[in-house]
């Protein structure tokens, strides 16, 4: 199956699925089956072994999955051995906190250059990253088509803008604006105030099984 063909939820979780493969195999672990899987992830075994379904035979019925083969066919998979690099729009309180996170230590994504208005922070290197200011932009993007918003709401359609018009095919929104873009660009939105409100009303009306699936639907 083509990958493009794999249901979204599905390929949400193949990170997820990388970075405990990837522990294991620095704890020299040489196998692993679908139930320990399950347990550190917190998806449930079925979810597992269909979601590995679509890529072929992962794995031996009685054996589980060998971590060295799985290790190297979501490296593959994910691009691990390419970095992608990507552009910080605002330096505020998140957007300095992303900074200071060390993306490199488990995934091939690595903040290159951040952006602000702020004259106090631009100028400066937060965790070896320069901050511009974001009249620069267009001189200082490059080919990244990668960017996180961290600016004010009121700010992000237009910034999403002018964004796409200088290349940039994929936008994580933390702003709590729903921007429209064209078809060929993705954006993927993160209201952590929604997030919030949600969890909060999921523990007063859904208590949650052990065995409860939550897969998502394929949009």
């Amino acid at each position: 199956m083509e990958q493009n063909k794999i249901p979204q939820a599905t390929a949400k979780r193949l990170p997820l699925y990388y970075r405990f493969i990837n522990n294991l195999n620095h704890q020299g672990k040489k196998r692993v089956s679908s139930k320990e899987l399950s347990d550190a992830v917190k998806v449930d075994s079925a979810t597992i072994r269909r979601d590995f379904s679509y890529f072929g035979a992962l794995g031996k019925k009685g054996y589980g999955y060998n971590v060295e083969y799985l290790l190297e066919f979501f490296r593959k998979t994910l691009d691990q051995d390419e970095t992608t690099d990507v552009a910080l729009i605002g330096v505020g309180n998140l957007g300095t906190a992303f900074l200071h996170y060390n993306f490199m230590k488990n995934n091939n994504i690595a903040i290159k250059m951040a952006f602000d208005s702020d004259p106090k922070k631009v100028g400066t290197t937060i965790s070896d990253v320069p901050v511009y200011h974001i009249e620069e932009l267009d001189d200082k993007l490059g080919d990244i088509q990668v960017a996180i918003l961290t600016i004010p709401a009121s700010e992000a359609q237009s910034m999403a803008d002018h964004l796409i018009e200088q290349g940039v095919e994929g936008i994580l929104n933390f702003t709590p604006a729903r921007i429209t873009v064209p078809p060929n660009i993705r954006v993927h939105h993160i209201d952590l105030a929604v997030e919030l409100q949600a969890l909060v009303y999921f523990l007063k009306h859904y208590p949650l099984t052990t065995d409860e699936d939550e897969e998502e639907e394929e949009e």
